[in-house]
C-alpha cells in the first residue's frame, strides 16, 4: 500500500493540469491588476508594521514582568492555577466530584457494616465452647511446657523468682548495666 501511495507523490507522474484554460490575468485589464498589486503592497507593509508593533508589545511586556519578578516558573505556575480553577467550574468536574464524594460515602458505609459484622462475629466466637476450649488448651500446654523446662529451684521459688534471681546474679557479675 506503501508503494501506491509513494507512486502517486513520485515526481515523474505529477503532471501540472491546467483547470481554466483562460488565465485568470488575462481577464483582468491592466488597471485592475496594478489596483491589486497596490492593494497587495499595502496589506504587507501592514502586517510588517503589526508584526514591529507587537514585537514592541512583546518586550514592554517582558520588560514590566522583569520588573515585577515574574518569571517563566512563576508565570507557568499561575497558567496552571487559572486552568485549575477553570476546570474546577466546569460541570463535568462538579458531577466527577459529587459522584467520587457518594461513592466514598457508600463505600465508608460499607466498611463500617462489615466492620461491625466482623467484629460481632469474633464476640461470638470468643464466647463459644470451641473457642473456650482451645483457650484451656494452651494454657495447659503453657503450664505443662513451664514445669518440665524449669526445674524447681532449692529453694522452691515460683517461676518468676527463679527468673529474677537469674536476672539479679548476672547484674551482679557485671553481665548487666
Amino acid at each position: 500500500m506503501e508503494k501506491a501511495s509513494e507512486g502517486l507523490l513520485d515526481p515523474d507522474n505529477l503532471h501540472e493540469v491546467s483547470v481554466d484554460p483562460v488565465s485568470p490575468q488575462d481577464a483582468m485589464t491592466e488597471a485592475e491588476q496594478e489596483e491589486l498589486r497596490e492593494e497587495l503592497n499595502k496589506l504587507e507593509e501592514e502586517v510588517a508594521t503589526l508584526r514591529q508593533v507587537l514585537g514592541a508589545k512583546e518586550l514592554h511586556i517582558a520588560e514590566i514582568k522583569r520588573k515585577l519578578g515574574v518569571g517563566p516558573i512563576g508565570e507557568l505556575r499561575q497558567n496552571l492555577t487559572k486552568g485549575w480553577q477553570d476546570m474546577q467550574s466546569t460541570n463535568a468536574y462538579k458531577k466527577t466530584q459529587e459522584t467520587l464524594s457518594q461513592a466514598g460515602q457508600k463505600t465508608t458505609a460499607a466498611l463500617g457494616t462489615v466492620s461491625s459484622a466482623i467484629s460481632r462475629k469474633l464476640g461470638d466466637m470468643k464466647n463459644s465452647p470451641t473457642f473456650k476450649s482451645f483457650e484451656e488448651r494452651v494454657e495447659n500446654t503453657v503450664y505443662n511446657l513451664k514445669s518440665k523446662v524449669v526445674a524447681p529451684s532449692p529453694t522452691g521459688g515460683t517461676f518468676e523468682e527463679v527468673l529474677n534471681s537469674t536476672a539479679n546474679a548476672s547484674r551482679e557479675s557485671g553481665g548487666g548495666n
